[in-house]
């Protein structure tokens, strides 16, 4: 296949650093032409929100959860509390700025002393629930634990599961996507996936003691409903129904009831239900329903003796 460049300065590229110039203005006139083809899908520069800034945030709020692991070394259980409280006014007022963008991005012609008013709201009931969070991840640190026969402690699974990175960040994503951020909650969501390979839609209802063995690979899609204590491993995906892309208020993820555990490399597509209980082996494609209680397998290799 080959790929034309329009408005190249030379097949044989420039003439570097003296036409920089010619690079820059392409450039420019990239950018022009998508603005001018997309209008609805505008780039709106400095009042969009930031992918820099939200890693900053997703960091604070780690730490404000985990302040003695996540924490600067100095902390301690006897002044840890000074400095969640100093850490989350200041995270939480960046966080709120984000959300601002992210409504006026969407919401151009709104009035934004009211929708400065909302989030501030949206802000008030996200930190409410942030000690719900920590206790909810209280669980998925202690299911990562109970799993693992490599983890030698809960602090391990904490500081060294990409897993725990990943659950962080979505219960933190999907309380923002709940509260009417999708794209603050969608980039939180990105930042994990970079840093651990766990591809984790905001969109995703995630029940208590979840965890993810190993991690990369893995991915879950947006009204995918996963109960508790469910264990995935490597490369799993929890997939949509490919006939109704395009369709996006459509529940096309599948629906993973209690105490299921899905193996490496097993995709389950689709608006399927995995009855509680299950055992779902590695290398499979499923698209129905399991029952309860059901063990799923791909058939024994073949093995012969080599002539």
């Amino acid at each position: 296949m080959n790929i034309t460049f329009e408005h190249a300065p030379s097949d044989k590229g420039i003439e570097f650093p003296r036409q920089i110039d010619l690079v820059v203005e392409g450039l420019l006139q990239a950018r022009l032409d998508w603005r001018a083809g997309h209008a609805r899908h505008a780039e709106q520069g400095v009042y969009f929100p930031s992918r820099q800034a939200l890693q900053r945030i997703s960091r604070e709020l780690a730490i404000a959860l985990f302040p003695l692991r996540f924490g600067p070394p100095e902390l301690t259980a006897q002044n840890e509390n000074n400095y969640v409280a100093a850490a989350l006014e200041s995270t939480l007022s960046q966080l709120a700025a984000q959300i601002r963008l992210e409504r006026g991005y969407h919401e151009p012609d709104s009035d934004q002393q009211a929708i400065a008013i909302d989030v501030d709201r949206t802000i008030g009931i996200f930190a409410a629930r942030l000690p719900a969070i920590r206790r909810l991840l209280d669980t998925d640190v202690e299911a990562g634990y109970a799993a693992d026969p490599a983890a030698r402690s809960v602090d391990e699974v904490l500081l060294a599961y990409p897993s725990l990175t990943a659950v962080i960040h979505h219960r933190i994503a999907h309380l923002l996507y709940t509260l009417g951020a999708p794209l603050v909650a969608r980039v939180i969501a990105e930042i994990a996936h970079e840093r651990t390979g766990i591809d984790i839609h905001p969109g995703a209802t995630i029940g208590r003691s979840f965890f993810i063995d190993h991690g990369t690979g893995v991915v879950i899609g947006e009204t995918t409903i996963i109960g508790d204590r469910v264990r995935l491993y490597q490369g799993v995906t929890l997939g949509g129904d490919p006939d109704v892309e395009g369709h996006h208020d459509i529940l096309r993820h599948p629906i993973i009831e209690d105490d299921v555990v899905i193996h490496a490399n097993t995709s389950v597509i689709g608006r399927v239900k995995i009855g509680a209980g299950s055992r779902i082996g590695g290398n499979l494609w499923l698209r129905q329903d399991v029952p309860p209680g059901s063990i799923v397998e791909a058939p024994a290799p073949t093995i012969r003796q080599i002539r």
